[in-house]
């Protein structure tokens, strides 16, 4: 009797241990405002892992950047204060430097150039975001950043003139400015808006879909219609807290968020299409560079990728990688443009 009794009591206990290693909520921060595509999506990819696990894993969000900046964030996921977050690329430098490679100044001319690359690459930046004890669940594309201003933008030499903002401690982006001769001021991104109505900053590089989203674009009379860089988000989980749950609740969170983060992509593509066209329709300016103007934008562009090369932050092999995919891509356009 006594030997059944020690048997159900340890039974018990290791039913109780086992759902408690399983059982897990991850608290996620992101900049997405509430209402949002990007929360409303990644709401119902949370409400499906939930009823797919039977409530052992549940995804708490704090959206609008209640948590601070995304610097601040990844400090309370290092500390357990939080579990995750959606950020940006560019605070992924410090953890894993061939992240930042998609947002080379004018890296690439179109989107066709971008998907022949990522198509290739996507993957390299999420098994090195894992080594570094990150979860990503896909790459969401951001789209285009180009500069939108108070002043008009045509030419290289006109940014001189401007108050460039710039991520705090991204030093990619600082030395891309340099590079084009700017001392750009840093902000958090929390502080560009107040930025902007105190004319702290006047310029800013980001993606049409951003600036309204941010309502950036209520303080721009101007848009240059030149792709400086490439820009895109991704929702990352401590590691050490992900391996907390079990392989099969893993996949399941895995599989879900993954087409969540496919389906977020696609669905940017088409609303930056849009954005663009909005933020003309509702007063901006398109500028748009000709001939020797555009020529000496690419050929900054050039000079600022091999300041960025010479640092050795991206690894050369990642280097040669995407020159030679678009190599690729390139003569495949001009025999295509041919026939």
């Amino acid at each position: 009797m006594k030997r059944i009794y020690f048997l159900l009591t340890f039974m018990i206990v290791s039913s109780l241990t086992t759902i408690n290693i399983q059982a897990k909520t991850f608290k996620i921060s992101t900049t997405a405002p509430n209402g949002s595509n990007w929360m409303k999506q990644m709401k119902e990819g949370a409400s499906e892992i939930k009823k797919q696990t039977n409530g052992r894993v549940k995804f708490k969000f704090y959206p609008g950047g209640v948590m601070g900046s995304e610097e601040v964030v990844m400090k309370k996921i290092r500390i357990n204060q939080l579990q995750g977050a959606a950020v940006s690329h560019g605070v992924l430098e410090n953890f894993y430097p061939d992240s930042q490679i998609y947002s080379l100044p004018l890296l690439f001319r179109n989107f066709k150039e971008v998907d022949h690359i990522r198509s290739s690459f996507d993957e390299k930046i999420i098994d090195g975001l894992e080594k570094t004890g990150l979860i990503s669940f896909g790459l969401s594309e951001g789209g285009f950043a180009y500069a939108m201003s108070k002043l008009p933008i045509s030419e290289t030499k006109d940014l001189t003139e401007h108050k460039v903002w710039t991520p705090t401690n991204n030093k990619q982006a600082e030395l891309i400015l340099k590079s084009f001769g700017i001392n750009p001021i840093p902000l958090n991104i929390g502080d560009v808006l107040t930025g902007l109505q105190t004319n702290i900053i006047d310029t800013v590089a980001v993606s049409p879909i951003a600036a309204i989203a941010l309502q950036w674009h209520t303080q721009f009379k101007y848009l240059t219609d030149i792709p400086l860089s490439y820009i895109y988000a991704t929702m990352i989980v401590d590691k050490k807290q992900f391996n907390k749950i079990s392989k099969s609740d893993q996949k399941i969170v895995k599989d879900i968020m993954r087409n969540v983060f496919s389906n977020i992509d696609k669905k940017n593509r088409q609303d930056n299409i849009n954005a663009f066209k909005a933020l003309q329709n509702q007063g901006l300016e398109l500028i748009k560079p000709k001939g020797p103007s555009i020529a000496e934008w690419f050929r900054l562009g050039g000079v600022a990728r091999n300041s960025i090369e010479k640092t050795g932050t991206i690894s050369e092999q990642s280097m040669i990688t995407v020159k030679k995919l678009l190599e690729e891509i390139r003569i495949t356009n001009e025999i295509t443009s041919a026939n």
